[in-house]
């Protein structure tokens, strides 16, 4: 394929996170070089990328070199300023698209684009002003999550509602931006899946793991994940469905609200996702190589699974239980070189090899 990269090129990562640290080691591993734009200093990417740009994403001169540095550019995060995008993309292929990026930015239009494809989100209604929430509670009830419809993550912009009552406390608690009000579903657990698809069209998904959140931030995920065959078969065509509509390349995260009639698809990430770094130490070709063949026009890998995992965050001060987790059997540790341990700031991850897959 004419636009398959070779070893030695340089793929650009927006962003210098944990995910960009390890799609870099991910690209290192088949001869890629990774150049990261991130506006803070010292990013954790940057101890194992080949260079860092440190610079605002507002910085015209500073976007433009680095797209003359680099093949191909993907992003390890959603928020990227359309303007900056806007520049980069005159210059440089980004993948995944902006289709996915601008529809993964607003969960109205995120919830649109999915309804839009015959799947089952959960009931929710547009919030701009007091008057809308009232109405909606009306028509979603109680209880019910308000969220901003964009930039919220990890437990981020949100506000729990039981009561119709709290509704000004929980409009103010979004500080003027515009909402949507989400009804809960009546769930027995999450699971979500991380499938890719390559430029050629292919499509590879990994096993759906089942996710656990404490406090609004991922936990644990085990696989595999408590599903019929039926419901495992629907999740990975349920993925598939949103990867060609978007005309994805890359990896893609799909986070599902597990019930007893039906899979609801709660949110869809166009990157690597915290929930399958399991893949690094459950299958031969984890997710960030995944994508990396996927960005660079090689073939897709066999990402399928020879143990069963569970990946546990270490979030916080957790990551003071490294020494003891050094010595675990069968425990494999990834830690993200942050220096300060503060309260929801994920430190690192383990993967626990649970035992060989049937």
């Amino acid at each position: 394929m004419s636009d398959r990269l070779h070893p030695g090129s340089t793929i650009g990562i927006l962003g210098g996170g944990q995910l960009g640290r390890m799609l870099s080691v991910a690209a290192a591993r088949l001869g890629f070089r990774t150049h990261i734009y991130e506006p803070a200093a010292n990013p954790p990417a940057g101890d194992v990328a080949h260079r860092v740009t440190t610079a605002p994403y507002s910085d015209e001169a500073a976007l433009r070199a680095f797209a003359d540095s680099v093949d191909v550019i993907t992003y390890e995060f959603e928020n990227v300023p359309t303007a900056a995008l806007d520049l980069l993309e005159a210059a440089k292929p980004i993948r995944p698209n902006r289709r996915a990026l601008a529809v993964s930015q607003d969960r109205l239009e995120e919830k649109a684009f999915l309804t839009s494809l015959g799947l089952t989100v959960a009931p929710y209604r547009s919030v701009d002003t007091l008057a809308d929430l009232e109405a909606a509670l009306h028509g979603v009830g109680t209880p019910a999550i308000l969220k901003t419809t964009r930039l919220g993550y990890d437990g981020k912009g949100q506000a729990r509602i039981s009561d119709e009552a709290q509704a000004p406390e929980a409009f103010a608690a979004m500080n003027g931006q515009p909402a949507v009000l989400e009804g809960f579903v009546n769930f027995t657990h999450e699971v979500s899946v991380i499938a890719a698809r390559g430029l050629d069209g292919s499509v590879a998904a990994y096993d759906p793991g089942e996710n656990v959140h404490l406090e609004g931030i991922l936990h644990t995920t085990t696989v595999p994940a408590r599903l019929n065959a039926g419901q495992r078969t629907d999740a990975v065509l349920l993925a598939a469905r949103i990867l060609n509509a978007l005309d994805y390349v890359g990896v893609l995260g799909v986070e599902l609200f597990v019930t007893p009639d039906l899979l609801i698809v709660n949110e869809i990430a166009p990157r690597v996702h915290n929930s399958g770094h399991w893949t690094q130490n459950g299958c031969t070709v984890d997710q960030f190589e995944q994508h990396i063949r996927a960005i660079a026009g090689w073939p897709l890998g066999d990402g399928s699974r020879f143990a069963d995992v569970e990946m546990e965050n270490l979030i916080g001060h957790e990551v003071a239980r490294v020494p003891a987790i050094s010595v675990e059997k069968n425990a494999a540790l990834h830690l993200y070189g942050k220096g300060e341990a503060r309260p929801g700031r994920k430190m690192g991850h383990v993967n626990r090899i649970l035992k060989p897959a049937d």
